[in-house]
Formats: C-alpha cells, sequence, structure tokens
C-alpha cells in the first residue's frame, strides 16, 4: 500500500473513446503520477504522448504488470475487461473498470475474490454516482422530502452508436442503474423486458425494463433509435415528485409539490374524491464539477488508503446481474425474471 507522502503510480489501457478522459483527470490529481499508457494500436499511443510527452507507452501488458505501477484503469471494450483486471489484480494493482464491470456475473464475482485475495481494491466506473446532481437527488430522497417513492421512470436514448457486441441494455443501462440503486438504496426482486433487434441479429438497439423492488417499482427505456437525446428520470413520491434531466444546463434538478390525496374521512360512495394537489415547482442549487474528476480522485484515495470504494465491485456485480437477468427476459419474451444477489 502506498504512503500517505507518495504519489500514486497509475497506468491506464486503452487509449481509444474514454480512456484519454481517465488519462486527462489522472494527470490532473496531484496525488497521481500518470505513468504508462498502455494499448494496441500505436496511433493512439502516438497521440497520447504528443499530449503528454512524459508518458510512457507500451503495446505490451506484461510491461504495465512488471513495472511498479500501483493502480491500473482500464477503458477497453467489455469482453476484454475481465482477462485484463484478472491479470493486474493478480499482480497486486489496484484496478479502476470503465461500466459495466464485466460481460457476466461469474466473472465480476471471480474479480472480486481475486482482489479480495490479493488485498488490493476494485472499483468500477459508475461516474453518475459521482455527480452533484445525483448526490444532491439522494440526498433529498433520503431526507423524505418526497416521501415515499412509489417508482422511478428512467429514459436513456439517443440515435447510435450501434455497439458490434453489446445489446442497447448493457450500452445504456448501466448508468440508469446505477443512478437507480445508489438513489434508493434497496435491492430489487426481478425483472422483466422486452427488446428488439432492428439491424443487428440478437443485439437489441431498443428496451424496456421492469425492476420490481417489492414496494416501488423502476421502469427503463433505452434506444440507439431515438432521433433525441434524452436523459431524463422521474422519481415519484407519495408527497412530492422530482424531475432528473442530465441536459438541461441549467435546471437539471426540479422538484413539483403536486400529487394525489384521499380523503381520510367519508360517508357515503358519493362523497369519496380524491384530492389533486398542484403546488410549486422548486429548483434546488446544485454546485457543478466534473464527476469524472471526483471519481477518480476517488480511486487514488481508495489506493493510498487501501480503503472500498462507493463504486465497488459489489456494485458492479448488482448491475450485472440486473442486466444479466434483463437477457433472460428478453429472451423469453418479457418473462419475470428472479435477479439473484
Amino acid at each position: 500500500m502506498a504512503e500517505q507522502t507518495d504519489r500514486v503510480k497509475l497506468a491506464v489501457i486503452g487509449c481509444g473513446y474514454w480512456g484519454p478522459n481517465l488519462i486527462r483527470n489522472f494527470i490532473n490529481i496531484p496525488e497521481c503520477e500518470m505513468s504508462i499508457c498502455c494499448d494496441l494500436d500505436e496511433n493512439k499511443l502516438n497521440r497520447m504522448k504528443g499530449l503528454y510527452p512524459g508518458i510512457k507507452t507500451t503495446q505490451k501488458l506484461d510491461d504495465l504488470l512488471k513495472s511498479d505501477i500501483q493502480a491500473v484503469g482500464i477503458a477497453t471494450p467489455v469482453n476484454t475487461h475481465y482477462p485484463l483486471a484478472k491479470a493486474c489484480l493478480e499482480a497486486g494493482k489496484h484496478v479502476l473498470v470503465e461500466k459495466p464491470l464485466t460481460a457476466s456475473s461469474k466473472e465480476a464475482e471471480d474479480l472480486i475474490r481475486i482482489a479480495k485475495a490479493n488485498n488490493v481494491q476494485i472499483m468500477v466506473g459508475h461516474t453518475f454516482e459521482y455527480t452533484a446532481s445525483v448526490n444532491k437527488i439522494k440526498e433529498i430522497v433520503e431526507s423524505g422530502d418526497l416521501g415515499e417513492i412509489l417508482y422511478v421512470n428512467s429514459v436513456r436514448v439517443n440515435l447510435g452508436l450501434l455497439q458490434p457486441d453489446i445489446n442497447v441494455i448493457w450500452d445504456l443501462a448501466p448508468h440508469d442503474l446505477s443512478i437507480i440503486l445508489y438513489v434508493l438504496g434497496k435491492t430489487p426482486n426481478s425483472v422483466n423486458a422486452q427488446g428488439l433487434a432492428h439491424f443487428r441479429k440478437h443485439i437489441e438497439d431498443v428496451a424496456m425494463m421492469t425492476i420490481n423492488f417489492g414496494d416501488c417499482m423502476a421502469f427503463v427505456h433505452n434506444s440507439w433509435l431515438d432521433p433525441n437525446k434524452i436523459r431524463k428520470m422521474v422519481f415519484v413520491g407519495s408527497k412530492k415528485m422530482l424531475v432528473y434531466d442530465d441536459i438541461s444546463q441549467n435546471e437539471k434538478i426540479k422538484i413539483y409539490d403536486k400529487g394525489i390525496e384521499s380523503p381520510t374521512y367519508y360517508d357515503t360512495y358519493a362523497e369519496f374524491h380524491f384530492a389533486y394537489r398542484y403546488g410549486d415547482i422548486y429548483i434546488p442549487k446544485v454546485e457543478e464539477y466534473e464527476p469524472l474528476r471526483r471519481e477518480c480522485t476517488h480511486f487514488i484515495e481508495c489506493v493510498r488508503d487501501n480503503t472500498t470504494p462507493k463504486s465497488d465491485g459489489f456494485s458492479g456485480l448488482r448491475v450485472i446481474k440486473i442486466l444479466e437477468a434483463a437477457n433472460v427476459s428478453i429472451n423469453h419474451h418479457g418473462a419475470n425474471v428472479p435477479i439473484n444477489l
């Protein structure tokens, strides 16, 4: 484990889409020494070398494993997460893996076991858990201001990008699921889902999920075929309702003092009337910051102290088990599938 006065030496595997974002953030964390970039594509490595001349580059994983780095960030295709993370953990490196953690719950469970056996931390990049907005929503829900949460409705849709190896729920839903699980703090019982594959056989490009928590439900709609980019969640409570629009620049969270109230006393059926409350709309102030910086900083802190990350391996495992159950449900025409956590 690194001493408190030491800078954490770190490497990033994968310099394609997301890797450069990790590198940029780690470079700017004083407690981190961004040491090595690893990728099979020499052109991508040369680009990183041009941006950050002091960073070493390599196409060989062994170079990284044999080095004195203490931690690794992995931003590669999902099917490579398990073998890469496994090799790093077994070499005694702490690991941050981009979502989803692995391609199966069996792989995720194995990584959790290996991390524990080697006394190192494994963390999944559930970036939304580090946003100011989502943490504000969690604070509001836990305060009881919304009342009992009746249901959550989440829409995450856009045009593309069609993925060659995973369907739309594995691509987009990890964000929705990690937010819902984090905010509610509950464990789901079952899921049923339906989806259609229009462009690639057996790779659904539009899907709907219903996640059952027993005392409330969550609905998740994901699509690669929508003309609009929408990132919206609605938390409907027994007292108030909250709308989270991640696309909005200035009003990401709105709280609606709206609801339905049933009468406490009535003599006859004719006197039984529900009351519909239409109150004010409140926009709480949220001090925004770059969530990926918070995520990367948190990872470095966990490496330095060898403490369990907020979005740890089990957090990633829960999301994967829901995704797997949703896939089973899709293949069985929307059947209700238990989630074993």
